[in-house]
């Protein structure tokens, strides 16, 4: 990957890391904080801790509870997820943090039912942003993606179980009505993700190509799967003509069709979904 391409991929993460910090505080201010509704994650936690400490007469700030949370975390995985990834998550979470502090938007609704659908979903865009950039809202995106990192499986369902632990004891202290919108809101966010997030869905790759091997050369030059070559010939054009074959990450499929493209101008790429694969497949850690 050239300087130019690397510069251009660290700006749109910038530029999704603050689409990301805007969305969710535009969630928060419009959609949770007129009713009380417990969001996801650590940001959810924040809120609670805030609550359970009000009762006490110590006001510990959603804002400083965020920073507080996330930061351990972010050590833990500038290590083991990857350190630009785990730079951009945390500019996430500083920039959310000034949004909520700074910045109020005006609520829309007064009711619970629309706050939590409509919520739930903008909240759950927020990070889809912010994953679709390379980075990620920061506390259990961080823990879920570690996770699915190791195991190569998404792991999204357990995160909302988690979350539901969590909204039991905010049912519990605050009323469980609340609690239930709080769960609708959750899995609302949580299938968003899941909707509209495929990191771990692979895809295959048809390449038609007239250079074959300096396609494939530079292929497996910046990418650890494998790729078969057939050889052949166009049946319009009767020209000599190769055809690859490779199954890859579908988030990858930008980066490799803009490689080959550079490689081949004339290259054709089909891509097709994968339903299963069996086989040893490599997964990129997250960087």
């Amino acid at each position: 990957m050239n300087r130019q391409h690397r510069l251009k991929r660290y700006g749109v993460t910038a530029v999704a890391v603050t689409a990301s910090a805007l969305i969710q505080a535009f969630a928060m201010q419009t959609f949770l904080n007129p009713v009380p509704i417990l969001s996801s994650g650590f940001t959810g936690l924040a809120v609670l801790i805030e609550k359970i400490t009000s009762i006490y007469g110590i006001h510990f700030s959603t804002s400083l509870g965020m920073l507080a949370l996330n930061i351990p975390v972010g050590l833990f995985c500038f290590k083991h997820i990857g350190k630009k990834f785990v730079i951009f998550s945390m500019i996430q979470v500083f920039l959310t943090s000034f949004l909520l502090k700074y910045v109020h938007f005006t609520p829309l609704f007064d009711d619970m039912l629309l706050n939590s659908c409509f919520g739930g979903f903008a909240y759950g865009m927020a990070i889809v942003t912010a994953l679709k950039g390379n980075a990620s809202t920061a506390g259990t995106d961080f823990i879920a993606l570690y996770v699915s990192n190791k195991t190569g499986k998404a792991i999204w369902q357990y995160v909302f179980v988690a979350n539901a632990c969590m909204l039991c004891i905010f049912g519990f202290m605050f009323g469980w009505e609340y609690a239930g919108y709080s769960i609708l809101f959750q899995f609302i966010s949580t299938k968003t993700i899941d909707s509209f997030y495929h990191r771990y869905k692979r895809v295959t790759l048809q390449i038609t190509t007239h250079d074959a091997e300096a396609v494939v050369n530079e292929y497996v030059k910046y990418y650890r799967h494998g790729v078969s070559v057939m050889d052949g010939y166009g049946g319009y054009s009767k020209e000599k003509m190769s055809l690859l074959h490779t199954v890859v990450s579908s988030y990858e499929v930008q980066d490799i069709v803009h490689l080959m493209k550079h490689v081949d101008p004339k290259v054709i790429i089909n891509v097709i979904p994968t339903e299963t694969f069996f086989g040893g497949f490599y997964q990129k850690p997250i960087d």
